[in-house]
């Protein structure tokens, strides 16, 4: 059976401050302090991390308009052996990781990773990544529940 539009409908015309939240957490994430190649590589994770074909396509798309390798972008979802990343984008894909995957034999996000992430990142820099990676949790039950269309823009495929 092929959906031709989300369950849910329009979230931005449900709850109009949805705008101004998109839009401070967008402003919040592209301060510059962590490159969008590195946003985008750990959103995409996330989407893999939670079953979301919306935002692993919106975030690939979004990797490949930014000129992402190829084999980077398709490496994603098994980063720890692929030899296409950076120390600092390792450390960022095992933040979102450790934020979105239970630990059962401790805390999600130990010490040792913080350090780790905190030697690749200045405190700002830090605190952006950590703002990307609730920007995409923010937007995980709208992607899950409402179930917008992968590759059809929000405009697009919701309806009024």
């Amino acid at each position: 059976m092929t959906t031709t539009e989300s369950r849910l409908p329009n979230p931005a015309v449900l709850i109009p401050e949805l705008k101004d939240i998109g839009g401070a957490l967008f402003k919040a994430t592209g301060n510059g302090t962590v490159p969008q190649a590195t946003i985008s590589l750990v959103q995409l994770r996330a989407g893999q991390i939670v079953g979301s074909t919306y935002l692993t396509v919106l975030h690939t798309g979004n990797l490949r308009r930014a000129g992402v390798a190829e084999e980077s972008i398709t490496a994603v979802a098994s980063w720890r052996d692929a030899p296409y990343f950076t120390a600092a984008e390792r450390v960022a894909l095992e933040l979102v990781e450790s934020v979105l995957t239970p630990n059962p034999a401790g805390e999600r996000v130990p010490d040792e990773l913080y350090a780790r992430a905190s030697g690749q990142y200045d405190d700002k820099a830090l605190a952006t990544l950590i703002m990307a990676i609730g920007q995409v949790c923010f937007f995980l039950p709208l992607a899950l529940i409402g179930k917008p269309l992968p590759g059809v823009s929000p405009a697009e495929q919701w309806r009024p």
